[in-house]
């Protein structure tokens, strides 16, 4: 109960005391800063409240109050807090809802529409020389994700004037539709008026929108081959098929979660593999890559890096929004069906 050994300990810190002196008394306030736990705060002061005389004079203590100031000072700090966070959001948005929108804004760039009625299609259509016709909107946007850049959505069973138009303006015409009834249906529509080439279903029970890149893949692939060997050209985002998912799913397994990239030439041969961070300065010195994969995001810096070193292929786990990509093809793992 020293208060000159607990001052030496730490435990008490400077002791503040202001009176106020009347004629025949004198009275005051004492601020006794500690750092104890409360059960010898509580045993102090009820000492202290226990002495009766300083000096020759009669006196007496009271306890005021007990404050905790870490606390105090905690609510201070959270209450800050708040306003720099309030302040900060209304200037700025997450991360990943950035990354959310570059994701929705990069397949809308790429829709147009077809015809007095609007009818949604991808921006390669009218380049192309074949046509694949889907049922609506969101199976424009998943053939996009899987490199089809030249679809158009009838939008409902009864099949637009548009539609015959543009049907018999191209050399082949594809009908991809849902795998339900209804898409039975509408196939049967469609080919009362107008050249279908080659009838295609999603698989049972299953809408075109709900497919993942690669099994879209799957089903046009052979067609897009077979049109492709007779001379006509396609428009796809890129030229990657099986081959190009099989490998990507190889390397996926060895680097994924390892913010590691991997280099390989054009016979698949691994050429390095190094953390993320040095993967610019390594394409630097190299003009032998063929296939690039990374785990991570392909950014605009990445890919001036691996145009000069020759590369064609660069994979990784998302795609960041870039102002110039050509020369390279782009895919993500989600893309090639790899998880």
């Amino acid at each position: 109960m020293n208060l000159n050994e607990l001052q030496r300990a730490s435990k008490v810190g400077r002791i503040e005391v202001n009176i106020k002196t009347t004629s025949n008394a004198t009275s005051g306030e004492v601020i006794l800063p500690m750092s104890t736990d409360i059960d010898v705060c509580a045993l102090i002061a009820a000492a202290i409240e226990n002495i009766d005389k300083v000096g020759p004079f009669d006196t007496q203590f009271k306890l005021n109050s007990i404050d905790d100031i870490r606390a105090a000072k905690k609510d201070e700090i959270v209450k800050r807090a708040k306003e720099i966070k309030q302040r900060w959001a209304t200037k700025t948005i997450s991360e990943g809802e950035s990354m959310i929108n570059d994701v929705h804004h990069g397949d809308q760039a790429r829709l147009s529409t077809y015809g007095p009625s609007n009818l949604t299609c991808s921006s390669g259509l009218e380049s192309s020389d074949w046509v694949i016709l889907v049922e609506g909107r969101a199976d424009v946007i998943n053939l996009l994700r899987a490199g089809y850049d030249n679809a158009i959505a009838i939008e409902g069973a009864k099949i637009d004037e548009s539609i015959k138009e543009l049907c018999a303006s191209k050399d082949t015409v594809v009908a991809f539709l849902d795998g339900d009834r209804s898409g039975g249906f509408i196939l049967k529509e469609l080919k009362s008026l107008v050249r279908v080439d080659y009838e295609l279903r999603a698989d049972r029970g299953v809408e075109v929108e709900e497919m993942t890149p690669q099994r879209i893949d799957d089903i046009l692939r052979p067609i897009a081959d077979e049109i492709k060997a007779e001379g006509q050209t396609p428009t796809l985002k890129n030229e990657s098929d099986k081959p190009l998912a099989d490998l990507s799913g190889r390397i996926h397994k060895e680097i994924n979660e390892t913010l590691e990239a991997v280099a390989l030439d054009s016979k698949e041969e691994v050429v390095f593999r190094v953390p993320i961070s040095e993967i610019v300065n390594k394409l630097s010195n190299q003009s032998n890559i063929a296939y690039l994969m990374l785990d991570g995001i392909i950014t605009q810096r990445l890919l001036n890096g691996a145009r000069q070193a020759g590369v064609k292929y660069v994979i990784g786990h998302r795609i960041a929004k870039l102002t110039d990509s050509e020369g390279l093809v782009l895919r993500t793992f989600g893309e090639l069906g790899v998880s």
